[in-house]
C-alpha cells in the first residue's frame, strides 16, 4: 500500500485543509433527516397498502371465528394483520408448534400468510406441514407478490421506495395451482389487489377498485390473494331439507315419496306461502303419513317470497346440513342424493345445482329465461371472481354454522335478495366456502304454474348484479363498523 510522505508540518496542515475543503458540506444531521425522509415514505404507502389489503381480506375474516398469522417474514412487523377485522388475532412464527384444530366442526380459522411463499424454496412442504393440523372449515389466505413485475420490485429497492429483502420465488396461478394441489388443497377464490401504491388524495384508491375490470390491465397488480381451501375431510352429518311452497297441492306426495335415503338422520321443513289451492291442508296430511319415515316440521309464511320462505326454514331447521328443494319437483328429489355425497366427500362446502348442462324435458324453460340463466351465471361469475354454472337454481346446500355467517354478512351488505339465491352464493364465494355445481336434467311441471315473472324479475336480478359489482367486485362495501371498505 502507497504512503505519502510529508516534509514539513505546513504541508501536512495544507493536505488536511485541501481535504476538508474539497468535501460536499453537510449539515449537521442531514444523513439522519435524509434516511428518516426515506423511512417515512417507505412508512406511508406501506401502510396505505396494508390498510388496502386489510380491507380485501377483512371481507371473509370478520366473519370467521380466529385469524393467525402463520411464519411471518423477519421483515413483517404486522402492519397487515394489525389492519384486518377478526374476531381473535393472534401471530405463529416457524419455530412454534401450530395449535390443532381438526376438532373444529362449527368453527372457521383463517391462516393468514403474508407473501411468505415469495420467500420460501418449498411451498409444496411448507403446506403439507400445515394440512394435518387443519379442519375442513379452515382456511388460508395467501398475499403473493405478481411474478410479473419482477423487475418493477428490484427497482422499487433500488430507488429507496421499497424496503426489505426481494422476493426469491415468483409463483406464477398456474405453478400455485399445481402446488397446492399435490399438498392436499384446492383454490377457492383469487383476487387481484393494488395497482397503486400510493393514496394520492384519494386517486389510488379509485384506480385500485376500477382497475381489476379492465381486461388485461387488470393482470398488472402488485399482489393476488389467494384463498385455499384443504381436500379430503369427509363427514356424513345430518341433514333438512327445506321445501317452500305455494299452490303446489299436487306435488307435496310426491316430493316425499321420491325423496332418497340419504343414510343419515333427515328432516323435512315444509313452508307453505298463501296458498290458494289447498296445499297447506295436503302438507299437514302427508306429514301425518310419512312422519314415521322423516322428522317433518309444517310451517306458514307470514312474509312473502321465496327468500322469506327460506329463511324461515333454515331457521327452523335442527340438522347440521341445509339444503333447498322447490315444491315444483323440476329439480328431481331423487339427485339429491349427489348434493349430499359431494358435500360428504369433501368436495366443497357450498353445493350448488346446474340446470344449464342437460338439455331440458319439454317447456321446462323458455328460451330468453335460457338466455337470462346463462347471462347471470356468466356475470356472477366475474363479479364474484368464481366460477359459477348456474345461479339460479332453486336447490343449493350449505351448512347451518354457514348460514348463520351468511345471515351476518347480508345484515352488513344490504337485504335486496326477494328470491334467495344470490343472498346465498355472494357470501359462499367471498368467505371462501368451495362452491361446486352438481348439473341436473332440469324437468318440466306436472302440476301449477310457475311464480316467475320474467321480466319484473329479471329487472331486479340486474339490479342485484349491480350491486355485487359495486360493494363485491369493487369492494365499495359497508363494513361491520358501518364504514364503507
Amino acid at each position: 500500500m502507497g504512503t505519502v510522505d510529508y516534509r514539513s508540518k505546513e504541508e501536512l496542515r495544507s493536505a488536511i485543509t485541501t481535504c476538508v475543503e474539497t468535501q460536499p458540506m453537510t449539515p449537521p444531521g442531514a444523513g439522519e433527516k435524509n434516511r428518516e425522509t426515506s423511512a417515512g415514505g417507505v412508512a406511508r404507502w406501506k401502510n396505505y397498502v396494508n390498510s388496502f389489503l386489510a380491507g380485501e381480506l377483512s371481507t371473509l375474516t370478520r366473519y370467521y371465528d380466529r385469524l393467525i398469522q402463520w411464519v411471518p417474514r423477519d421483515d413483517d412487523k404486522g402492519g397487515l394483520l394489525a389492519a384486518m377485522d377478526a374476531p381473535v388475532k393472534e401471530t405463529i412464527g416457524r419455530e412454534e408448534v401450530f395449535p390443532d384444530l381438526t376438532g373444529e366442526s362449527d368453527k372457521r380459522t383463517a391462516i393468514l400468510v403474508n407473501g411468505t411463499f415469495n420467500h420460501e424454496f418449498d411451498i409444496q412442504g411448507l403446506l403439507s406441514q400445515l394440512k394435518p393440523r387443519l379442519s375442513r372449515t379452515s382456511r388460508v389466505i395467501a398475499v403473493l407478490y405478481n411474478p410479473y413485475l419482477r423487475s418493477l420490485y428490484s427497482l422499487a429497492n433500488r430507488l429507496g421506495i421499497r424496503e426489505g429483502e426481494l422476493p426469491s420465488t415468483f409463483v406464477t396461478q398456474v405453478d400455485l395451482r399445481n402446488i397446492v394441489k399435490v399438498a392436499g388443497f384446492e383454490i377457492v377464490r383469487t383476487r387481484l389487489a393494488v395497482y397503486c401504491p400510493w393514496k394520492m388524495l384519494g386517486l389510488g384508491n379509485l384506480i385500485n377498485r376500477v382497475l381489476p375490470l379492465v381486461p388485461l390491465v387488470r393482470w398488472l397488480s402488485l399482489t393476488h390473494i389467494v384463498v385455499l381451501r384443504p381436500t379430503g375431510r369427509q363427514t356424513r352429518p345430518g341433514i333438512s331439507c327445506v321445501i317452500p311452497a305455494r299452490n303446489e297441492r299436487g306435488n307435496i306426495e310426491n316430493a316425499l315419496k321420491r325423496f332418497p335415503s340419504l343414510g343419515c338422520e333427515t328432516e323435512i321443513v315444509f313452508v307453505e306461502g298463501h296458498s290458494s289451492d289447498g296445499t297447506w291442508e295436503e302438507i299437514q296430511r302427508v306429514a301425518a303419513r310419512y312422519g314415521d319415515r322423516f322428522r317433518i316440521q309444517a310451517l306458514q309464511q307470514t312474509g312473502k317470497g321465496k327468500a322469506d320462505a327460506v329463511r324461515l326454514g333454515f331457521a327452523h331447521a335442527t340438522q347440521p346440513l341445509l339444503v333447498i328443494l322447490d315444491a315444483d319437483l323440476t329439480m328431481p328429489p331423487e339427485m339429491l342424493g349427489r348434493f349430499y355425497e359431494a358435500y360428504c366427500q369433501g368436495f366443497g362446502d357450498f353445493i350448488n345445482g346446474s340446470r344449464l348442462v342437460y338439455p331440458m324435458e319439454g317447456d321446462a324453460m323458455r328460451f330468453l329465461n335460457r338466455l337470462g340463466n346463462i347471462f347471470f351465471a356468466k356475470t356472477l361469475s366475474g363479479v364474484l371472481d368464481v366460477r359459477i354454472g348456474d345461479s339460479l337454481c332453486g336447490t343449493k346446500l350449505v351448512t347451518r354454522f354457514d348460514y348463520r355467517r351468511m345471515v351476518a354478512w347480508r345484515r352488513d351488505f344490504g337485504d335486496f335478495d326477494p328470491f334467495g339465491d344470490f343472498e346465498l352464493l355472494y357470501p359462499a364465494a367471498v368467505l371462501g366456502l368451495g362452491i361446486v355445481d352438481i348439473p341436473i336434467r332440469y324437468l318440466a311441471r306436472t302440476y301449477g304454474e310457475t311464480n316467475i315473472q320474467r321480466f319484473r324479475h329479471g329487472l331486479l336480478l340486474l339490479k342485484m348484479t349491480w350491486i355485487g359489482l359495486i360493494r363485491i367486485k369493487l369492494g365499495f362495501a359497508r363494513n361491520s363498523r358501518g364504514g364503507w371498505n
